[in-house]
């Protein structure tokens, strides 16, 4: 087994007034060569925007792009005609493919929103652009590591995305113990994420905000130190 260990400290972090965003990944004005993904994973971005304000109108293309609310309400527009309001305990995946324009608000007046913008590189390019929902607090279950997106062609009302890829999310008690078994044995790794709590992987302490890619293993356990809540994105590598 391997390791790559990122505290939340080290990351990269901007404050641009209406935007304060931190980013696991080299993004925008963060660069570090040793940081530039993991596996397919590319951006793992921690974003808290200010009441009215967003991010205007903007391109993707080729990437399949998850966003995760944290707090407040997250309003997304888009060029194929949707127009959602997120919450937490609901999800939203892009494929920009040939490519997308969209939107993302803050619907509050008087409340921040914090979200998780996530990045995964696709297995295959210039697929038609498309866009879902899903409300993942409803499938969530306490002590349980449970899949939220798997890949192509994922199940019936089941989110997917164009890339051999599973997002899970674990919402785990104090003083309980775990282990992730890898979903497919080709894959690069797991890279886990502790949106709040405290964990332990394998040796690691892990608080709010650390994240750790996992390699060369099959299994890992995680020891929960205190109530926490995980996010586990198992990837392949990319040449």
């Amino acid at each position: 087994m391997k390791t790559v260990l990122h505290k939340a400290d080290t990351r990269g972090h901007f404050n641009h007034g209406w935007l304060r965003t931190s980013h696991t990944f080299s993004f925008a004005d963060y660069y570090d060569p040793q940081r530039v993904n993991f596996g397919a994973l590319r951006v793992l971005n921690d974003d808290s925007i200010d009441p009215g304000t967003g991010f205007d109108m903007h391109p993707h293309r080729n990437m399949e792009i998850v966003s995760i609310p944290l707090s407040g309400a997250l309003k997304h527009r888009d060029n194929m005609g949707n127009t959602t309001v997120l919450h937490q305990g609901e999800i939203q995946v892009m494929s920009a493919g040939t490519g997308i324009l969209h939107s993302e608000y803050n619907a509050s007046n008087d409340k921040n929103t914090d979200f998780l913008q996530i990045w995964v590189i696709p297995d295959r390019m210039n697929v038609t652009s498309r866009y879902e929902t899903a409300r993942i607090n409803d499938i969530i279950r306490r002590n349980e590591i449970t899949e939220i997106i798997s890949p192509y062609p994922g199940k019936e009302k089941e989110l997917w995305i164009y890339q051999q890829a599973w997002f899970s999310i674990g919402e785990l008690t104090k003083n309980t113990r775990h282990t992730y078994h890898f979903k497919s044995s080709h894959s690069f790794g797991v890279y886990v994420f502790v949106i709040e709590g405290a964990v332990i992987v394998e040796g690691s302490f892990l608080g709010k905000r650390d994240g750790q890619g996992i390699y060369d293993t099959q299994t890992f356990g995680i020891e929960v130190k205190e109530d926490s809540k995980v996010l586990f994105i198992e990837v392949p590598a990319v040449h």
